[in-house]
């Protein structure tokens, strides 16, 4: 039982990611992608989700509370009404965490950078991490069936998130 336990904690060490002091490890399936600039790590959901994890640099990306509205402010319901989204705050290793759960119809990051149609039927459900370096956000989208059917994994990720 010791050995299984050590061999798992290795395995978890060999799969962490860092950013902004903390580490977290990528939950078993999510494919990390090729490095993108802002990004800390980008994983594929299977079958169509990605989890998008950015570090700006210290200071950088705004506060909680104007990230939380601007995710907010890429989903409506139809008739284009603004979506609620569920916000809570907690304490994850020592570390403030706020998180999202939001659907609808999704517009993405919008702007002349990011056109395109609004896609009925998408899920956020995303967390911001105060860490000692910075703030990180973690950003997990797709069909609301994929993101449902990867909750608990989302939720692992969390769960490892610690300080480097």
């Amino acid at each position: 039982m010791r050995v299984c336990v050590l061999l798992l904690c290795s395995v978890l060490a060999l799969n962490a990611e860092s950013a902004a002091g903390i580490k977290w490890a990528p939950p078993a399936g999510w494919t990390a992608q090729a490095a993108r600039p802002m990004r800390a790590a980008t994983y594929t959901v299977p079958p169509d989700g990605e989890c998008a994890v950015n570090f700006f640099g210290a200071g950088q990306g705004g506060s909680v509370e104007a990230n939380v509205e601007r995710w907010k402010g890429q989903f409506h319901q139809p008739g284009g009404k603004p979506a609620d989204g569920q916000v809570r705050k907690r304490t994850i290793h020592g570390l403030p965490v706020t998180t999202i759960d939001i659907s609808g119809e999704y517009s993405g990051m919008g702007g002349p950078m990011a056109p395109g149609k609004p896609v009925a039927g998408y899920r956020l459900i995303g967390a911001i991490v105060e860490g000692p370096a910075g703030t990180v956000f973690i950003k997990f989208t797709g069909p609301t069936k994929t993101v449902a059917a990867n909750q608990q994994k989302f939720e692992q990720l969390l769960g490892s998130i610690d300080r480097n």
